[in-house]
């Protein structure tokens, strides 16, 4: 499923990676059945622009499936066209709308040459790795957020992989052992939620193109819904290691509605990785 990540010309073999990952639809139990407790308009169709539910408590309301928002248009190169409505630029290139791109140390541009010129083949993601976060959230597959007032749930269709925030006021471990993930405590800021996380593994990719990321860093997500269909992320990212200054972004994640997830298993009768293991 993974092997144009590692035998393909860059361009190729992103638009192969984009048709590989995205899960078929058909046959699923409940790709239409209605979502429960939202807006609707006079035709039954969901009222996107609705204002966001809230908590009991008054806060924000993140809870419900989204993805990544990104404009329906051909993507055409070298004869192959597809639909750009499931491929986030953000995918390919987190620092894409940053006029300068996101800033390098030497010791990245060395990283990124070397993981280039290797064709993507040590992307964590082509060997059927968790779909690490702040990276997750540009996949494309389904993300599913459950939100209670002491934890944050996110789920993600890639691997059936999980993702724990706490809420309850703790800090963030001191020296912690890194993981796929993270750790990651939130804390409300109006009605934004403000999620830090450390403890991120040194090997992680945050794109396609290899933009790295280090046992240094320290990311800052600051999540507002803008309205019940559109959720805005800025991601900061402190890595003195990775980049020579602090950085951020803001993407947008649309929700997704009268739909389920589904199970996406990546080494499920997967036959690539073991052919190209070093």
């Amino acid at each position: 499923m993974r092997l144009v990540l590692r035998d393909r010309m860059w361009k190729r073999t992103l638009l192969l990676f984009v048709l590989a990952t995205v899960p078929s639809r058909a046959g699923a139990q409940w790709l239409n059945y209605p979502t429960p407790g939202i807006p609707r308009l006079a035709n039954g169709a969901p009222d996107l622009k609705a204002p966001a539910p809230r908590t009991p408590d008054g806060k924000p309301d993140f809870s419900g499936m989204w993805f990544a928002n990104v404009p329906s248009r051909d993507f055409c190169k070298e004869k192959d066209c597809i639909q750009e409505e499931r491929m986030a630029r953000e995918q390919i290139n987190l620092g894409i709308k940053l006029k300068d791109g996101l800033p390098y140390t030497e010791w990245s541009k060395e990283q990124m040459k070397l993981r280039r010129a290797n064709g993507g083949r040590e992307d964590p993601h082509a060997y059927c790795m968790p779909p690490n976060f702040p990276r997750a959230w540009t996949l494309p597959q389904h993300t599913r957020i459950v939100q209670t007032p002491g934890m944050m749930v996110v789920l993600h269709e890639f691997n059936g992989a999980y993702r724990e925030v706490y809420l309850d006021g703790r800090p963030l471990p001191v020296n912690p052992n890194p993981t796929w993930n993270g750790y990651s405590t939130g804390h409300w800021d109006g009605d934004t939620l403000v999620i830090e996380t450390n403890g991120i593994r040194d090997d992680m990719w945050l794109d396609i193109q290899g933009s790295p990321i280090t046992e240094s860093a320290r990311v800052t997500e600051r999540l507002k819904r803008v309205n019940l269909g559109l959720m805005q992320i800025e991601i900061a990212v402190n890595d003195p290691k990775a980049y020579t200054k602090p950085w951020s972004v803001t993407i947008e994640m649309a929700l997704i509605v009268d739909t389920q997830m589904l199970e996406e298993i990546c080494l499920d009768n997967e036959k690539d990785t073991k052919l190209y293991k070093k």
